[in-house]
C-alpha cells in the first residue's frame, strides 16, 4: 500500500515540474506585461500602459493583420486538401504510385523549414523565369508556402481518424442508393468532424507561428508577426512584446477552448447516435 502511494505521489511530482517547466516562463510573460517599467525583468508597479502602446503601434497590428488573415486562409485551404489527400490515401485503391504519393503529403512533416522556404523561393523565381507567370512576393507567395506545409500535418491527423472509422456505415449507406459524393457529406463528414476541426486550428497556430519559410518569400509590404517580433527583439526586447505575446495566448487559448467544447460535443452526439443504432 505504501508503495502504490510513493508511487503516485513520485507520478504527480513528475507531472508538476513538467507543468512549471512548460508554463512558468508563460506565467512570467503574461505578469511582466502590466509591468510599468520598461525594463522588462525589473518590476517596478502595476501598469497597462503597454498595452495602449502596442496598439498605437501601426507597424505591429498591420503586421498582426496580415498573420491572421494568412492564418484563416491558410487554415480553409489546408483542410480541404488535406481531407482529400486523406481520402485517397485511405478510402481509394492502391495505384501505382500510391507509396510515393504518400512519401510526398508527409515530406513536409520531415523536410527542414529552411529547405522548404528556400524551393519554394526557387520555384517562384523559375516560375517567372521559364513560364512567365508573374508571381510577385507578398500574401499570395506566403500563403502558397504556408498552405503547403500545414497541409502535411493536415492530411495526417484526418487519415488517422478516417483509418479508425468503420466502412460499413459508408458500404450501408451505398446499398440503400446513396452516391460516393452523398455519403461523404451525409456520414463521413460529419463523423470525422473533429478531425477537421483539430486540423484547422493545428493548420492556423503552425502559419501564425511561421517565421523560417515566410522569410524567405515574403515581399517589402507583407511582413508577418513573426518576423516584426523577431526584429524587434534583436534591438531588445520591449514590454509591448510581453503585452501582444498575452493578447495572443488569450486569443489561442479562446480559440482551443472553443474548439474543445465542439469537438466534445460532436464526440457525445456521435456517442449517443451510435447508442441509439444500437439499441435498434
Amino acid at each position: 500500500m505504501s508503495s502504490r502511494r510513493s508511487g503516485s505521489t513520485s507520478t504527480w511530482l513528475v507531472l508538476g515540474l513538467g507543468f512549471f517547466f512548460l508554463y512558468a516562463p508563460i506565467l512570467s510573460l503574461i505578469i511582466y506585461s502590466f509591468n510599468e517599467n520598461r525594463l522588462v525583468t525589473v518590476w517596478s508597479g502595476f501598469s497597462i500602459k503597454w498595452y495602449g502602446e502596442l496598439f498605437r503601434d501601426q507597424q505591429m497590428m498591420k503586421a498582426a493583420w496580415i498573420s491572421l488573415q494568412l492564418a484563416f486562409y491558410t487554415a480553409w485551404a489546408s483542410v480541404v486538401l488535406g481531407t482529400m489527400a486523406a481520402m485517397v490515401m485511405t478510402r481509394f485503391r492502391s495505384f501505382r504510385g500510391k507509396t510515393l504519393f504518400g512519401g510526398l503529403i508527409t515530406a513536409p512533416l520531415v523536410m527542414p523549414e529552411v529547405i522548404t522556404g528556400l524551393s519554394m523561393l526557387l520555384m517562384f523565381i523559375a516560375l517567372r523565369g521559364l513560364l512567365g507567370i508573374e508571381l510577385p512576393l507578398g500574401m499570395t507567395t506566403i500563403w502558397i508556402a504556408h498552405v503547403t506545409f500545414c497541409m502535411a500535418f493536415v492530411a495526417v491527423v484526418i487519415s488517422s481518424r478516417l483509418s479508425e472509422l468503420d466502412k460499413s456505415l459508408e458500404e450501408a449507406a451505398m446499398d440503400l442508393g446513396a452516391g460516393p459524393v452523398k455519403v461523404f457529406f451525409v456520414i463521413t463528414l460529419p463523423i470525422i468532424t473533429p478531425a477537421l476541426l483539430s486540423g484547422w486550428l493545428l493548420a492556423f497556430t503552425l502559419s501564425l507561428d511561421d517565421l523560417v519559410i515566410s522569410s524567405f518569400v515574403t515581399g517589402p509590404s507583407s511582413t508577418t508577426l513573426p518576423m516584426k517580433v523577431f526584429s524587434s527583439v534583436r534591438m531588445g526586447v520591449s514590454p509591448k512584446i510581453n503585452a501582444l505575446a498575452t493578447l495572443l495566448i488569450a486569443v489561442v487559448s479562446t480559440v482551443g477552448v472553443i474548439g474543445w467544447y465542439l469537438m466534445a460535443r460532436a464526440e457525445r452526439k456521435r456517442a449517443r447516435d451510435l447508442q441509439l443504432a444500437a439499441n435498434q
